[in-house]
């Protein structure tokens, strides 16, 4: 079974209130990562606002966590391994690390084994525009628009415009374990 549980409109605003809360915390702008796929998205969507709001836009970067998961010596193929992208140095730098669905902890561990590869940033935040719960790490979001309840063997897909032919943007749930 598939459920819309929020649409364009409930997405767009999340979005808008993220990046408030964002500009209200940093004085001096931070660096957005995004985490490859979703989070990349977030990353520019968010970049966009902030543009629009102060008439500069944020550094971005984007990073692929493949290698650093803790899983892909398990998995049956070699992790097919995208781009990363960082703009400069972390070092002495607040980042702010995107995803689209925060839900065991483990992806956004790996992140941050792969961010001290481009130096000690002063500080790290994570935004997520969905938490699920369930974590497996003491992990949590400093920016974090829904929060939606699930059981293990459901499934939180965020489908994004533009990314993978979507043409809306919608957080689902559907039945299925995590993939």
């Amino acid at each position: 079974m598939t459920k819309v549980i929020y649409g364009e409109s409930e997405i767009a605003g999340a979005l808008s209130i993220m990046a408030t809360d964002i500009l209200a915390v940093h004085a001096d702008e931070p660096i957005l990562i995004g985490i490859r796929r979703g989070g990349l998205v977030i990353s520019d969507r968010l970049a966009d606002i902030i543009e629009k709001r102060t008439g500069k836009r944020p550094e971005q970067g984007v990073i692929d966590i493949n290698l650093y998961r803790d899983d892909w010596t398990r998995a049956r193929a070699l992790p097919k391994v995208g781009k990363t992208e960082i703009p400069q140095r972390l070092d002495d730098r607040r980042v702010v690390l995107i995803d689209d669905v925060l839900f065991t902890g483990r992806t956004v561990r790996a992140a941050l084994e792969a961010l001290v590869d481009f130096g000690r940033p002063s500080r790290i935040e994570l935004a997520a525009l969905v938490d699920r719960g369930h974590r497996e790490m003491p992990i949590q979001a400093d920016y974090v628009p829904f929060k939606i309840s699930t059981t293990r063997d459901e499934r939180i897909n965020v489908y994004l415009k533009g990314q993978d032919g979507h043409e809306t943007d919608e957080v689902v749930k559907e039945d299925g374990p995590a993939a």
